[in-house]
Formats: C-alpha cells, structure tokens, sequence
C-alpha cells in the first residue's frame, strides 16, 4: 500500500503530469494564444475567433485555464451579464513559450509530416 502513495505523491509533484498537461491540450494553447491577441475577450467573441471549438469545449478549457491561475475571469454586474477573459501574469509568461513552440512548428511541420507519411507506409 505504500508503494501506491509514493507513486501517487511523485505523480501530484511532476511538473509536466501536474501543470504542462493540463494547459498543453489541443485548445488551451490556442485559447491562451487568442486571448493574448484580443485581451480581454468575451465569450462569443472568442467563439468567433477560434471558430471549430464548441461552446462546451471553450467553456470547459477556459474554466481550466482560470483554475489554474492563467485566465481571469470578470463578471459585469449588469443586465444582461456581461463576462470577459483576460490572461493573468502568468497566462501572459505563457506566451512566449507558446510563441517559440509554434516557431518551431512552423520551421520543422515539413519534415515531421514527412517521417508521419513514411511511417505510416511502412507500418502497413
């Protein structure tokens, strides 16, 4: 039994399981890019902007986001409510990183769909 606490505590303090997963999927980057560009953003503005995400989706991610620290999420007292998302400090310490990263995509997405193909032909 207390192997699987040990296991559990190094799983909580990893870095990459417990921080980098939870803003590294397939919209939270994306989500953060966008706001980073059009900050603060409503709701459906940020639906237009990243226009193949469902609403359930964006929702969900922002909620993440703002769980985490990265996205603020401001409620207008009036009628109707308004709501905007902003990036945090943090969110915007983000940026960079996720600025680099698709530099890096961008110079090497040749040669990876590339190795993708061939793999995928020699597999079968």
């Amino acid at each position: 039994m207390a192997k699987k606490e040990e296991k559990n505590s190094i799983i909580e303090i990893c870095p990459i399981r417990n921080v980098v997963a939870r803003f590294g999927n397939k919209w939270a980057l994306l989500v953060i890019f966008v706001l980073n560009e059009n900050n603060p953003s409503r709701f459906n503005q940020l639906a237009k902007l990243i226009p193949d995400i469902s609403t359930k989706v964006l929702s969900n991610t922002l909620h993440t986001l703002e769980a985490d620290g990265l996205v603020k999420r401001t409620v207008f007292p009036q009628v109707p409510i308004k709501v905007e998302y902003e990036l945090t400090e943090t969110g915007k310490s983000l940026v960079p990183i996720i600025l680099s990263l698709t530099e890096w995509a961008q110079k090497n997405m040749k040669t990876i769909m590339k190795h993708r193909k061939n793999f995928t032909s020699s597999s079968k």
